[in-house]
This record gives structure tokens, sequence and C-alpha cells, in this order.
């Protein structure tokens, strides 16, 4: 199993690529698709009682991204990278509503590319992940919804988040929720959630000193308990440095439903991952809830082969960066029959209710990611 973004790490260096720039302003509308509102001013979070949902509970829409920009990708994977996100965001849209973040200028291809459904909104981007650029969305018992800004940094500062740093307050405002506001840094693919108070999280990536020098576990776990209802957390180990998040748990662990669990495990003793995961399914297999009843942990294997054009070391060949829709669950493949066919009845068996749609994402899989990176839920 291979986690993500390995492949972009070489792009980010030199140049100064990794300071953050000044803020800047949302970009206007004009042209093409809608532009930004105002920004409902950032509030601190109280004692409201915040929960982040499981992901399997209604959405009000998925939020993406539609950008490959040369600097990054490559002008090579630039285009194959577009297609591979429209693919996503035209199968989704069939199930809830899809808002995708284009720069102006994409604006005319993204229409070419994209179901007339999908509402495009002009914002300047840096990348396509917006699963860590966008807010982790909340909501309480109130009916009040909210988004929580984990002050993207770039992953420790390996990659330009000028622009990606404004994505979180442009998208609450767009949602018209309140901004919860935090001193906390890390993103939406470094926590798992049940949606009843349980969160699994990688200490590589949140206890990081690139993303939270000194930060205590204890001290995580207070401040995700205000703004996530986070009651108990499951610690991994992860790995950091491999690749360019530090090990996220949404390509390790991911609940289908409150109490199970699916976990990835790498079965080739030469790769990286091999000891960590082992690791990561004896902790899970020993594991209790915020409610202190035992995990159910199924293992998703890995394909054995890929299609070879984007084949690399850097390939994300995993099934698990899953994403859960309304009605619908979008998993990845890859052209290995036998282990397509495993994967989809796997997740079928765990999401009986929901219809399992698979779609080819090598150019994704190619820079280490999946289908649960590009995508980020708002909750109904």
């Amino acid at each position: 199993m291979n986690t993500r973004r390995l492949f972009l790490n070489r792009c980010f260096q030199g140049g100064g690529l990794i300071l953050l720039g000044p803020v800047l302003s949302a970009c206007g509308g004009g042209g093409g698709g809608e532009s930004n509102e105002a920004v409902i001013p950032t509030l601190p979070p109280t004692a409201t009682g915040w929960l982040m949902p499981d992901e399997g509970a209604p959405h009000k829409a998925t939020w993406m991204a539609f950008i490959a920009d040369e600097v990054i990708w490559g002008r090579s994977l630039q285009g194959p990278i577009q297609d591979a996100l429209a693919r996503i965001a035209n199968a989704i849209v069939q199930y809830e509503p899809v808002n995708m973040l284009v720069r102006q200028q994409d604006v005319a291809l993204a229409k070419q590319k994209l179901d007339p459904k999908v509402r495009l909104i002009v914002q300047d981007l840096d990348d396509l992940w917006l699963r860590d650029t966008g807010p982790v969305f909340v909501s309480n018992s109130q009916g009040e919804r909210a988004g929580v800004n984990f002050n993207f940094n770039g992953w420790g500062k390996k990659q330009v988040f000028s622009q990606d740093g404004q994505v979180a307050a442009a998208v609450t405002g767009q949602a018209g929720v309140r901004m919860l506001s935090t001193k906390l840094v890390l993103e939406g693919g470094g926590i798992e959630v049940d949606g009843k108070g349980t969160a699994i999280i990688t200490e590589s990536c949140v206890l990081n000193a690139n993303r939270n020098p000194s930060l205590s576990k204890a001290a995580c776990e207070a401040e995700l308990k205000t703004l996530l209802g986070i009651r108990k957390v499951i610690w991994l180990p992860g790995i950091a440095g491999k690749d360019i998040t530090d090990g996220h748990a949404d390509f390790y662990a991911r609940f289908t439903k409150p109490g199970v669990v699916v976990c990835g495990l790498e079965t080739d003793p030469g790769s990286f991952d091999y000891a960590v995961t082992q690791q990561h399914l004896a902790i899970l297999r020993t594991a209790t809830d915020a409610d202190n009843q035992p995990l159910q942990v199924h293992v998703l294997e890995a394909p054995v082969k890929t299609r070879p054009h984007y084949a690399s070391k850097d390939f994300a060949a995993g099934y698990i960066n899953f994403y859960v829709v309304n009605g619908a669950v979008f998993i990845p493949e890859f052209g290995d029959a036998k282990a397509d066919e495993a994967a989809r009845l796997q997740i079928k068996a765990l999401f009986p209710s929901r219809a399992i749609v698979q779609i080819n994402i090598d150019p994704i899989a190619a820079g280490g990611g999946g289908i649960h990176c590009t995508t980020q839920q708002e909750p109904a």
C-alpha cells in the first residue's frame, strides 16, 4: 500500500515555494463560474455540542477543486488529472450536488469536461486536495452547522499553500455557515471519525513538529473534543517523512459505521509501510470505541497489479481511500480484475444499502492520492 503523494514531493524543492504568502483576496466572478461571497466572521467554538458526522450521514453536497497546475503535476499529467477529476465529479453528481472550485482561467475547460449539474465556483487555488484544504464541517443538536478551519499549511510547509490556505474560509462562506477557529493544524485526511465520538488519528501527522510543535496528545484531544465532539482518539503511529502527508489516517483505516473499521495492510516486506500497517492492525484489533465497545476490523487488500501506463513506485494502489455519498460508495478500480471485484464485493457487504461505483483514477493515484483525497463532504 502506497500512501499519499510521494510523487508530488519531488516538485517542491527550491524557489521559496514552501513559504506562506500574503492573504489573497477571493477571485472575482465574471466570465463563468459563481464568484465568492463574503465569508461569515470567524467565531470561537463554544460549548454548543459540535460534532463531526460520520461520512455516511446524509450530505448536502460534495466539494471538489478542478485544478492540475503544471508546476506541481507536470505537463504530461495535467490533462489526465483534469479528466480523472471530471470522472469523479460527474459520477458523484448523479447522487448528490457537487460544488466545484475552479480558477478563472480554467472555467471554460471545466464547463467542457463537467456535467452541467456540477456547480462551478471561481476561486484561486494551488492544488486539488479539498479533503485537506477545505473546512471540516460540523453540526450540533440545535441544527446549526459550521466549518472548522484547521489552518492548512501545505502539509508542514512542503508545498506552496498561499491560496489553498484561504480555501477553508472561502468554502464556509459559500456554504453560508460560521467558521470555527483553532490553533490546531491538521488536514481532513488526517482524521477519521465514526460520528459517535470516536476518531482514528496518526501521530506521525497531527503530532508532527511541522504542524503542531510541542503539542501533547492530551492537548490535541481536548481541542478535538470541543471542535468535533471527539470523546476518544485511537492513535495509530503512522510514519512521517515518507509521503507529503506524513501518513494520513484515510490511507490506513476507515470507519464504515460505528464499531466497524476497514484497515489497509501492506504485505510486501520491502515496503516502508509493511511494519507500521502490521502494527496498526494489531492496535485496531484490541481497541475499543468511545463507548468502550470493541471494534470489528476488516482488512481491505490492495491490488496485486495495476495498469502499466501510470505505474511507478509512488502509485497509490489501494481501495481504502473510498468516498461515501448519499446512496453510493465510490472506490477506484486499477485493472486487476480479481482484486477490483473482491474489493467491490467487500465494500458492498459493508455498505449493503448503497450502490458501489468503481472509477478509473490512475492519474490521481500516480500522484499518490485517491477519491477521498479529492473530496470533502458537507453534511445535511
